[in-house]
């Protein structure tokens, strides 16, 4: 495979993540987030400590748009700026409750990787050859922080597939020990990937 193609499946692979970790979150708010553009403009306005300005940029608008969006003169925005404001909102929504699931998943409770994608180790001729597999495996709160923690530090793409693939490696395959510990375990293809803590 060339490195541009591995490249692009690793950042697939990474948006998979990212998006599956978006999920895991949305899942454990305890109020709904703000839906209608002038709601979230206000919720962003305030962790933007009222800036207009400042919310623009963050949003790639202009400071006018952001005005008429917080006015009620604009209701409908453009899909770019729905999408940006969806993401936004839910990234600053309830953060205690994020904090605490993700403290949770890193000392006691781990996360638990449902994903659909080519996995095995590199070695021939066993049960564990690379084929694609359906998994759902509970990750140990060790591997978890190292996930979280690559995704928080805005790991690259290399990185944070590496960290996601020992995890599944070490709760899946690696769990009887043996001779399995310095087998490298590929890990790609994802078809689906879901987290949830």
């Amino acid at each position: 495979m060339a490195d541009g193609e591995m490249a692009q499946q690793a950042a697939r692979t990474r948006a998979k993540l990212m998006d599956g970790l978006a999920r895991a979150e949305r899942a454990l708010f305890t109020r709904p987030a703000p839906k209608s553009a002038r709601a979230q403009m206000k919720f962003l306005r305030t962790r933007e400590k009222g800036s207009t300005k400042s919310l623009a940029e963050r949003l790639g608008v202009s400071r006018k748009t952001v005005q008429r969006y917080l006015s009620g003169a604009s209701a409908k925005p453009n899909k770019r700026l729905r999408q940006a404001l969806v993401k936004e909102t839910e990234s600053e929504w309830q953060p205690q409750v994020r904090a605490q699931a993700r403290q949770r998943a890193t000392t006691s409770g781990g996360l638990v990787i449902s994903v659909r994608a080519t996995l095995g180790f590199t070695a021939n001729g066993t049960s564990d050859d690379t084929r694609v597999r359906d998994l759902s495996i509970a990750v140990s709160p060790s591997q978890a922080a190292l996930i979280l923690t690559a995704r928080e530090e805005g790991a690259t793409d290399t990185d944070l597939h590496r960290a996601v693939a020992e995890a599944i490696a070490d709760a899946y395959f690696r769990q009887g020990g043996g001779g399995r510990a310095r087998l490298e375990v590929e890990f790609k293809d994802v078809e689906w990937l879901d987290i949830s803590f």
